[in-house]
């Protein structure tokens, strides 16, 4: 091997060495150049996607109830708001939002005469009573809105306040004054053995 080779290998080796062993000095605080980007990153906007909806078959019953629904913008306890809107292009769905939630209701019927609105595949339902409306998480088991109340509500509440029913432990009536006429009482004939 020629002795230029020899001293060019050499002095890389020694320009290596070098290099090593002022890194390693330098220590593990030395700042270093780092190939990625030290901007901020974007945060990208929250875009809520509507599922794909069917059109409801909707009963007379069904219509009935839906007349019935208080829509607007519904202030509830502790500074929650809930919207209510009917769907812009569904005949009986409703469109909820509250904190940054999006539930499409529709009517369910009850035997209690409360109005109930649910969001079954997100587990929502919206309760629309007399005096108050509350929105519930079935998924949970949780409320995520309570005592919320338009104009009307905040009315049947405060009649309420004013006027409240028969307590608990408050004795019962007269049965002389609720008993059903006598026709209704007659008891039942029943079957005998030897028939």
């Amino acid at each position: 091997m020629p002795m230029s080779r020899i001293v060019q290998k050499s002095v890389l080796g020694c320009v290596l060495l070098l290099l090593a062993v002022l890194a390693q000095a330098a220590g593990p605080n030395a700042p270093r150049k780092s190939s990625k980007s030290k901007a901020p990153r974007a945060v990208a906007p929250v875009v809520i996607v509507d599922p794909v909806l069917e059109p409801l078959v909707l009963t007379d019953s069904d219509k009935a109830l839906i007349e019935q629904v208080s829509l607007g913008s519904v202030p509830c306890e502790l500074g929650a708001t809930v919207a209510l809107t009917a769907h812009p292009t569904l005949a009986g769905r409703f469109v909820l939002e509250h904190d940054k939630r999006r539930f499409h209701l529709v009517v369910m019927p009850t035997t209690t005469g409360a109005i109930r609105l649910e969001d079954v595949a997100q587990g929502a339902v919206w309760l629309q009573l007399a005096n108050k409306s509350m929105l519930m998480d079935q998924k949970n088991g949780r409320r995520l809105a309570d005592a919320c109340m338009n104009v009307a509500q905040t009315q049947v509440a405060e009649a309420m306040e004013r006027t409240p029913g028969p307590g608990l432990l408050d004795p019962l009536p007269d049965v002389a004054q609720v008993a059903a006429p006598a026709e209704v009482m007659q008891p039942i004939p029943t079957k005998s053995a030897s028939n």
